[in-house]
Formats: C-alpha cells, sequence, structure tokens
C-alpha cells in the first residue's frame, strides 16, 4: 500500500544520505590523521634538534596554546604528544593504512612491540574492528594468546565472541572530525551515546562492587504533582537498606539538578521507604567539557553523617568521578566509538 511504499523510500534516501556523509567524513579523517601525522614529524625533529627535553616540553606547550585557541582542543599538549607518537611509529607516511581512522591508531599507538602492533592492524583491516572491538581484542590479549596456541583458528573463532560490531554510521559521531572540519557536531546525538556508555559503565561497577547493590530500574516514570519525570538509573541496597537514585547530566551542574535530585529524594522517602529502610540517598553525575562532579543528595535525618555506617556501603565520590573520567576519556579518545568514531 501507499503507506508501506512511503517507508520503503524513506528508507532508501535514508541509506544513501548514510553512505554519502560516510564517505565525506572518511575522506576527512584521512586527511585528518594524515594532518595529525605532520604535527607528530615537526614536533618529533623540534625535539630531536633540542638538547634539553625541557625545550621540547616549552615548545609544545606554546605550540598547543596557540592551536588551540584557533582549531579547538583536538591540538592540547596531550594530543601532540600523541600525534609525535604516532609519527614515531609510523615514520613513513605513504605506509600508513587509510583504512583505519585517527581512533583506531590512537589505540594501536599504546602498543610498544610492533609485532603486536602489526598484528592488530592487520586484523583490524581483515575483519572490519571499529575502534571499540579493536580496543576489546587488545583488552583480551588476542595477540598473546594466538602465539602460545596450537589452534590459531579457534582462537581467532573465539575472538569473536562478545564482538562489538563496526556500525557503517559510526563515524559520523566522531567529535574529532567535526572539530578538525570546524563544523558544529550534533550535541544531542552525542551526549545521548555518551549517556548510555556512561550509564552502562555505572550499572556494571555497583553490581561487581560487592556492597549489597541490587538494580531496580533504568527511566523509572515517577509522577510528581502533574509532571512527569525520569530518574536514570535506580538502586537498592541491602546493606544500607535504602534506595539509591542515580542521575547524570552532561553540562555544566545547576541548581534546578541539585533541586531536581532532592525532590526525587523526597519523593522515594514518601512513597516506597518502609519501616525499619533508611532515607533514600541520590547521586548526582555531572560531566561537563572539561571535569566530572559528583553531588550527594541525603535524606534530612542523616546529612551531617556523611562517614556513617549507613553509607559506607556507597561507592566515594573519587571512585565515582574516575568511572566518569575514564569512561568520557574513551568515549573522545574513540568517540567515534563508545559514542563514536570510527
Amino acid at each position: 500500500n501507499e503507506l508501506v511504499d512511503i517507508k520503503n523510500i524513506y528508507q532508501d534516501i535514508r541509506n544513501k544520505i548514510i553512505r554519502a556523509r560516510e564517505k565525506i567524513f572518511k575522506h576527512i579523517d584521512i586527511t585528518m590523521t594524515e594532518v595529525y601525522w605532520y604535527v607528530g614529524k615537526i614536533t618529533y625533529e623540534l625535539s630531536e634538534k633540542s638538547t634539553k627535553a625541557s625545550y621540547g616540553k616549552r615548545t609544545i606547550d606554546i605550540l598547543s596554546n596557540k592551536l588551540m585557541n584557533e582549531f579547538g582542543s583536538g591540538f592540547s599538549p596531550v594530543s601532540i604528544r600523541r600525534m609525535r607518537r604516532f609519527y614515531e611509529l609510523y615514520p613513513i607516511w605513504p605506509t600508513v593504512s587509510t583504512e583505519l581512522s585517527w581512533a583506531h591508531f590512537q589505540e594501536l599507538i599504546r602498543i610498544d612491540r610492533k609485532e603486536e602492533r602489526d598484528f592488530y592492524e592487520v586484523e583490524s583491516i581483515k575483519a572490519n574492528w571499529g575502534c571499540r572491538e579493536l580496543r576489546r581484542q587488545i583488552n583480551i590479549k588476542l595477540y598473546d594468546r594466538y602465539l602460545v596456541s596450537p589452534d590459531k583458528s579457534l582462537i581467532m573463532k573465539e575472538s569473536k565472541k562478545g564482538l562489538i560490531e563496526r556500525q557503517p554510521e559510526e563515524i559520523l559521531k566522531s567529535p574529532y572530525i567535526f572539530e578538525f572540519a570546524g563544523l558544529k557536531e550534533n550535541k544531542n546525538y552525542l551526549e545521548t551515546d555518551l549517556e548510555k556508555a556512561l550509564l552502562s559503565h555505572l550499572t556494571e561497577f555497583l553490581l561487581e562492587l560487592g556492597r549489597g547493590f541490587s538494580y531496580v530500574a533504568s527511566q523509572q516514570r515517577i509522577k510528581i504533582g502533574t509532571e512527569y519525570y525520569y530518574p536514570d538509573l535506580i538502586f537498592y541496597n541491602r546493606l544500607a537498606k535504602c534506595f539509591v537514585i542515580i542521575d547524570l547530566k552532561i553540562g555544566k551542574l545547576t541548581h534546578q539538578d541539585i533541586g531536581q535530585m532532592q525532590m526525587y529524594v523526597n519523593y522515594y522517602k514518601k512513597t516506597q521507604m518502609i519501616d525499619g529502610e533508611n532515607e533514600p540517598i541520590g547521586i548526582l553525575l555531572c560531566v561537563d567539557k572539561d571535569d566530572a562532579v559528583v553531588e550527594m543528595t541525603l535524606g534530612d535525618s542523616i546529612k551531617n553523617v556523611y562517614d556513617s555506617k549507613y553509607l559506607t556501603y556507597l561507592p566515594t565520590k573519587d571512585e565515582l568521578i574516575k568511572i566518569i573520567r575514564d569512561e568520557k576519556e574513551l568515549y573522545e579518545m574513540a568517540n567515534e566509538e563508545g559514542g563514536k568514531n570510527e
């Protein structure tokens, strides 16, 4: 019927647009990687000319500051040192594979052994691994297991278990490419992916923590007054005997965010808490461009007893901040992936 035809036509056009965009972004990524290689070459040669290590560091810092002012955070001192490392490991540009993205190379340059690095590079191309899948294979020590195994085909077959499929749209989400090309990225698109990655990681962390956490719900709908709200994660801690409400915000922490979390805590205290239980605890996680912030929202009766036994079952602020920073770094590095690239 007509409705089915429109749906098919729409899907056909949509696929055509995505493939066209992918080609454009792929070309940008190759060009970007070549520029990063060139920056690595220049900074490497500068450091080789100088007899003082401090001179090389100061030069990179000054150069980084100038480049960031004009072209964004992709040229931070840490990023430039990665570019230099990239050049050191791949000193001949024509030999650099254009089948791999900059995010792939950021994973590869962490590997010291050339033969191991070559193995992962070849497999990434042959098996069409995305950046996240490459990282996963490195983490499960595929190369080392491959070397010692008498049945190498079995090892390669087993490595496909848990495979993270490379999606054709992944490269469209790369924050590196948006910044390099001077384009305005789709913030909602990227933030949603980052939120998913963080919340998934956080759920795994709490359930594996061994401190009495049980998963209750995600995006649970609650009605307060005439409005509906959806706190990101709800847990129950049987040792602390309380609900733990977690909400994640992308951007600067606001008083409105804190007020909303207090509202959640009050709601669960009023509607879910039973005799013998402790008051709910709210954990507000805030991720902005520069850092991570964790705010605890406690019930009125425990606001001044942060070190009480009641709270020792919870992860510390430092533990939570580390989770956020680690996942955010992975996302941004390959965020072409986790949020995405490749």
